[in-house]
Formats: C-alpha cells, structure tokens, sequence
C-alpha cells in the first residue's frame, strides 16, 4: 500500500481563519471561546438588571412590561445581535440593552407615553443612525476624531467601568446628604461578608493577571462565584434590598449566590413587535417627539462610538491614525441594534464596555463575540443559573479592565493644553456624570474652543466643528425644551 505524503497547511490559510483574521491578529479558537466567555458573564447581568428597570417601571397608562417578558426578550436581543456582531462586524464586541439609555426610556420618555409607543421612538432612532452609517456620516464622525482625543475617551472608559464596579460591588456608595457625593462602603467603612468577597476576587483576578495567566478575568469571575456561594451557604448573608423596603447594607448587591432550585425555564417572548413607530408623536406633539429621538440618537452614537474606540485600542485594533478597519461593518450592526431593542421591548441595544473584559482575556476576533451571542441564547433556557452570580463577584473584572484602559494615558501629550485639558475633561466627565457621552461632548466642545483661542481653528475638520454645535445643543436641551415649550 502506497502512502501519500501531505504537507500540513500553514496556520491562516484556512477559510474560516482568514474570514476572521485569527491569526493575523495573533490569536486562536481557544483564545476566542476564552474571551468570548469572558465576556459574557461579566455583562450577563443585564439580563437581570434590565428587567428591573424596564419592567417594573408603569408607563403613563400604569401598564409594567414584567420582568419575566423583559428579562427572555433582553437575552434574545443580545444573543441574536452579538452573534451578527461576530460574523459581520468581525470584532471582539457584544451587544446588549443600554445602561443609561434604558433608564432615560423608562423614566423620561415611557412616563410621557406608553411602553409601545416608548419603545417606537427607539426603533426610529435606531433606523436614523442606521441611514447615517449607510452614507458614511458616522464612519466620517469616527475617523474625524484626534488619535489622542480617542485615547482619552478609552481612559476615561477605562475610569468609567472601573467606577461601576465599585459601585456595583458596593465599595463605593452614594451619600444620602452632606457634602460627599460618595462614600467607602455602607456608612464610610468596609463591612459584610460580600464586600469581603468583593475584595478577595479583586486580588485573586489582579494576581491573575499580573502574572499573565492564561484566562485571568474568566477564572477569576468563576473563582469569586464559587466564593460568594459557600460564604452564602455558611453565612445566610441574604440580599441588599428585599421588596418592598427591607434594607441590608451588608447584603449582596444584585443577585444572592446560591443554586436555583429549577435551571431551566421557558422564555416568554410576548413583547416581541410589541411597538407603535409614530405612536409617541401623537401622543406628546411632533416637538416634543423629535427631541427625545434626537437625545436617544445621540446618547446612543457617541457611547458607540466611545466604546469601539476604547475596546479597539485596548485590543490594539486601531490603525495608526486611529481608524478602525471596517469600523462601517460595526458601526451599522450596532446601529441596527437599536432598532431590534426597540421593536422588542428592550429598550436600545448597544455596543457594550464590558467587551472589554473578554479583549482582556484574548479576545481579538468575531469569534469570541459568536461565543457570546451563544451563551445569550443559552442564557434564554437557563436564566435561574445567570442569576447566581452576583455584583461582587463580577465586579473585580470591571475595575482590572478599568485598569488596562487607563495604562494608555500615556499617549496623550498633556504638555499641550488644547489636548490636554479636552483630553482631561473627557476624562474625567465620564465617571464624575456616569455617561461616556457627556465626557465626550466635553472633549469635543473645548478642543474646538481651544483650538480656536489658539488661531488654529484650520485644525479642527468641519465636522468637529458641526459635532462639538450638536453637542452645545445636547447640553442645552433642557432649556431649548422649556423655551420652545413655553
């Protein structure tokens, strides 16, 4: 019998390699399920805090979604739209409902109107950006930017998460009065068993990664978990908050670790194309209607923005000049996002930070993103095992993420004040209001004034221009809307 001899084909060279450009970003399958996990349960939370929001909130008729229904049709969302992610867009980014643009849908547009016609505005929002990528408005906004502006909106990201991580753990708390907005711990000290827990995955996940170990913030997610569940089992800590007004300070923050008695349910997906597209212009005037699309649009394109930035570069995915390499791929999946989180009654769905955990756990490709639009799908049958894991135990993953962003304030040349201070302002705005878009428009705003102060207003494109006049008008909303309404 003759044998024939092969040669053994060379890494790259296989069709679904080079689709996602695993190699050539110097990765592999194992790295990508790695990071595409990562990810996942450092952002699975949203299928519980979603609900909490969006579901138990009346609109102005009184009807309340549920949590049931929102919580099944915020995993579908962001299983189905990380998965076109991953094979259209080809990064490392998973989407979700948007923090802060589900809260702004519930507490100032669905208070106005009902859910259906709420959740109509978000899906016209969504279609408006989604024409801008498609004649390349937004991918013009994105390469318009200065490389070290760019640099500064992943920094102050990076400042940004790390600061929900300890909020979410409760390390950090509001104040009820006084002077100090925030505070260490419940009453200005460190206290309970989940804090202490909190503090042990924060080391365990910073020795992991100090030492480079291979799928650091994963391991240390389920490490810190598994923690929370025999400190839960032997301590009986119980929640931090009980309905309807049952306080423990010293409770867990979000979920209580302990195993579910049933792992399966079955999702309910009643809201699906539960929304009315012109409802809402009806119900509060065209006025009125247009405003609260121009801030959903806007809210929604500039945290897009600021996230692809940040987890790009953090990644190391940017080009030289700061562009990101069929960045219209992303930008229009993303923007297609919120049009599937409106028509399910999800609220807008976004590029989310917390891809960030799973770039820094290897992951660089589209791959990692199918990952995590799987475990979402997943996450549809078996919801009561999403639920175990609490703020604590996730939270550590956030704040060392917080860290790798924030290494890259190197780069930017605060010796020049008309990128330094912009730069600092997009810093720091970001945790100091808890929005990525209102550091950002800060940025923006005083680059353009500065530079401008300085002669060189030739040195900010047109569109920087027109941006940094939208921007003015963002912050002014309030006022244009009280004048016009007046």
């Amino acid at each position: 019998m003759s044998t024939v001899e092969t040669t053994p084909r060379a890494p790259g060279t296989t069709r679904f390699d080079r689709y996602f450009s695993i190699t050539e970003r110097g990765s592999s399958i194992k790295q990508e399920i790695r990071g595409g996990t990562a990810t996942f349960f450092t952002m699975a939370y949203i299928v519980v805090l979603n609900p909490l929001i969006i579901g138990t909130v009346p609109d102005v008729e009184g009807t309340v979604l549920g949590t049931e229904r929102v919580a099944a049709v915020t995993a579908l969302v962001a299983a189905v739209m990380t998965i076109l992610m991953g094979v259209v867009g080809r990064y490392p980014f998973a989407i979700a409902t948007g923090l802060g643009l589900n809260a702004f849908v519930t507490f100032s547009v669905a208070s106005q109107m009902t859910w259906a016609e709420a959740m109509g505005l978000v899906v016209l929002e969504g279609i408006v950006i989604a024409v801008l990528v498609l004649v390349g408005l937004r991918k013009a906004v994105f390469n318009a930017i200065p490389l070290e502006l760019k640099t500064a909106i992943s920094v102050g990201i990076g400042l940004f998460i790390a600061l929900i991580g300890l909020v979410d753990a409760g390390f950090v708390r509001r104040t009820a009065a006084g002077p100090v907005p925030v505070q260490l711990g419940a009453a200005g000290e460190l206290e309970g068993w989940p804090t202490l827990v909190f503090v042990i995955g924060l080391l365990i996940t910073a020795v992991l990664v100090a030492r480079k170990t291979r799928g650091a913030i994963l391991v240390g997610i389920l490490t810190t978990t598994a923690i929370a569940i025999v400190v839960e089992a032997v301590f009986d800590v119980g929640a931090s908050f009980t309905p309807p007004d049952q306080v423990n300070p010293s409770g867990w923050q979000l979920n209580v670790p302990t195993l579910p008695d049933d792992v399966f349910a079955v999702p309910d997906l009643s809201l699906l194309g539960s929304f009315s597209l012109f409802g809402g212009f009806a119900r509060v005037g065209v006025l009125a209607a247009v405003l609260l699309v121009f801030t959903l649009m806007l809210a929604d394109f500039f945290d897009t923005m600021g996230t692809v930035v940040g987890v790009a570069q953090e990644a190391d995915l940017l080009e030289a000049d700061g562009t990101l390499p069929g960045a219209d791929r992303v930008l229009l999946v993303d923007s297609l996002a919120a049009v599937a989180g409106g028509a399910a009654s999800a609220s807008s769905a976004t590029t989310y930070i917390e891809s960030a955990a799973g770039v820094g756990d290897g992951a660089r490709t589209g791959v990692a993103s199918i990952v995590t639009g799987v475990l979402f799908l997943g996450a549809l049958l078996v919801t009561p095992l999403v639920t175990i894991v609490p703020f604590e135990a996730a939270s550590p993953a956030l704040v060392i993420v917080g860290f790798l962003l924030l290494t890259q304030i190197r780069n930017i040349d605060f010796e020049d004040y008309a990128i330094g201070i912009p730069a600092f302002l997009t810093i720091v705005l970001m945790p100091f209001t808890y929005s990525i878009t209102n550091g950002i428009g800060a940025g923006f705003v005083a680059y353009a004034v500065l530079k401008a102060s300085q002669g060189k207003a030739r040195e900010v494109s047109p569109l920087l221009w027109a941006i940094a006049v939208v921007f003015v008008i963002y912050f002014s909303i309030g006022p244009i809307e009280d004048l016009l309404v007046g």
